[in-house]
């Protein structure tokens, strides 16, 4: 397992596009949506929304604008019909890419993703042609500034956590996916969390150079201007100058 500092250039963030923090919100309420559809809009009850609430807080989303959320998901809005949808391909130098979305139009998601991979030497494949690649983890990120590592990690185990990693300036917790509730719940009283969700965790990683990077990089930044998509995970290696432009 790498640690963050890695991890931060395999799981591609949307950092200019999510400089727009209406576009990060308007995709957090779509999250909220699929959640309260599939569990109600009682975070008590509700496992997958207190996740997603918690993803919501740590991109600084008003609490207003996530009840507002809630209730119209709820049925107190008109809200759109939102499912999820993932899609798997290839990138340059046979990188691994998976597209999470969240949308009301699946022919437009599908032109939008099919596009963004054609368009720079991608091609989309079958379902589980690439997912097979990934884990689906529980990822836990704190901030270590002050703190004591032995005593994060024994928090972090005694509350059921796989492993813990530090490096890049943050610790990792890692979780089984059905754990990372509880986990979370047992962690976010005693430290400030900076995310907690369900990821794709590449289990090996490749090294595109060259004119196959530059596509790469076209290909994350085409996905990351459409509205529908969620989330982009990747097995390459990007270079750390790039992740902090």
């Amino acid at each position: 397992m790498s640690g963050h500092s890695k991890w931060a250039n395999i799981k591609h963030k949307k950092g200019k596009a999510d400089a727009a923090r209406g576009k990060i919100f308007t995709k957090i309420g779509r999250e909220i949506a699929i959640a309260v559809r599939d569990g109600g809009p009682d975070p008590v009850s509700n496992g997958k929304l207190r996740d997603v609430i918690a993803k919501a807080k740590a991109n600084n989303m008003p609490n207003d604008n996530i009840q507002r959320s809630i209730k119209k998901a709820a049925g107190e809005g008109d809200g759109a019909n939102y499912v999820e949808i993932s899609y798997e391909g290839y990138g340059p130098a046979g990188t691994a890419i998976i597209v999470e979305c969240i949308t009301d139009n699946r022919n437009r998601t599908a032109s939008d993703v099919r596009h963004a991979f054609e368009k720079f030497g991608g091609s989309l494949g079958a379902t589980g042609c690439v997912g097979w690649m990934f884990d689906r983890r529980g990822m836990i990120i704190i901030d270590q500034e002050g703190l004591d590592e032995d005593e994060v990690m024994m928090d972090a185990l005694d509350a059921g956590a796989m492993d813990m990693q530090a490096e890049g300036g943050v610790f990792e917790v890692i979780t089984e996916p059905n754990d990372l509730d509880k986990v979370r719940q047992a962690l976010e009283g005693k430290y400030t969390l900076a995310s907690a969700q369900v990821e794709n965790v590449p289990q090996n990683t490749v090294a595109p150079q060259g004119e196959d990077l530059e596509n790469l990089y076209k290909i994350l930044e085409l996905l990351d201007d459409s509205d529908d998509v969620n989330e982009v995970y990747h097995n390459a290696e990007l270079p750390e100058e790039e992740e902090e432009e």
